[in-house]
């Protein structure tokens, strides 16, 4: 088993802590609440090398960078992707959930969960996506999508007002039902077609796009990096900064959320 499928499995327990996301069934979600300023962050504790081998040995897919302290004592923060779990000294013991601090009343886990999914979304390979961009954008988000989801397909009716409004679309692929699925082809076909912004929008429509096949290598990688940020459903927009700020969103709701992200960063620490 996957550590980062690991991870999710127990972030499904904790659904009510994530952000709404839209899919067909769905309603839109709403704008982001506006951030509540963030205390200062207490300086890191070294961990111990032999509670960093207990963990490794235990997550085979984690390095010793990805273990860390955290901010209750005994328990140390495991990061994997856009994820972050909890394990106890003893390497025996997973947490997943939302550490808040009472006093200041802020979830300290989602500041460092956003955190590692901004490193994650910066090392990802734009040619490994399909871009629609103005000439001079403003902000860009991270927009994981489904060919059949009905809200992917009226968000990317938008896509010429997003652009308008100086938003940088990159698209990834999450086909939600998963591998060797009808969704999963159309993926594929809209991947390996010589113009991709071309075949995507026609396949927004509905329209069947046909395509010499080019191996679903892509749209593996791309939906596994879906999974390790934390995706469970469509469409799923993230920010640079990592916010991971809903599903569905008009232009104007989600230029908002993009702007009250950007806030958010600046607010002292």
């Amino acid at each position: 088993m996957r550590t980062a499928s690991f991870f999710v499995s127990f972030a499904a327990l904790c659904a009510a802590a994530l952000p709404a996301v839209a899919s067909a069934q769905d309603k839109p979600a709403k704008p982001a609440a506006k951030p509540v300023a963030k205390p200062a962050v207490a300086a890191q504790v070294p961990v111990p090398a032999d509670v960093k081998a207990r963990v490794i040995a235990k997550l085979h897919d984690v390095s010793p960078a990805d273990v860390a302290s955290s901010p209750v004592p005994g328990l140390y923060e495991v990061t994997m992707g856009g994820l972050i779990a909890y394990v106890s000294g003893d390497g025996r013991y997973l947490v997943s959930g939302n550490i808040y601090d009472l006093d200041t009343e802020v979830n300290l886990t989602a500041t460092r969960r956003n955190a590692a999914r901004a490193k994650a979304l910066a090392s990802l390979r734009e040619d490994q996506m399909i871009i629609f961009s103005p000439e001079k954008p403003k902000m860009t988000v991270t927009v994981f999508t489904d060919i059949d989801c009905g809200y992917c397909r009226k968000f990317h009716s938008h896509i010429a007002d997003l652009n308008k409004a100086g938003v940088r679309v990159r698209y990834m692929m999450f086909p939600r039902t998963g591998p060797e699925t009808e969704s999963w082809r159309k993926a594929e076909n809209v991947w390996c077609s010589a113009d991709r912004k071309e075949a995507l929008t026609r396949a927004k429509k509905g329209e069947t796009v046909k395509s010499k096949s080019c191996g679903d290598a892509a749209i593996t990688a791309q939906y596994d990096t879906g999974e390790e940020l934390g995706v469970e459903g469509t469409p799923a927009v993230f920010t640079q900064s990592g916010d991971y700020i809903g599903g569905y969103l008009t232009p104007e709701q989600l230029v908002q959320a993009v702007q009250e992200s950007q806030k958010a960063l600046a607010v002292p620490r």
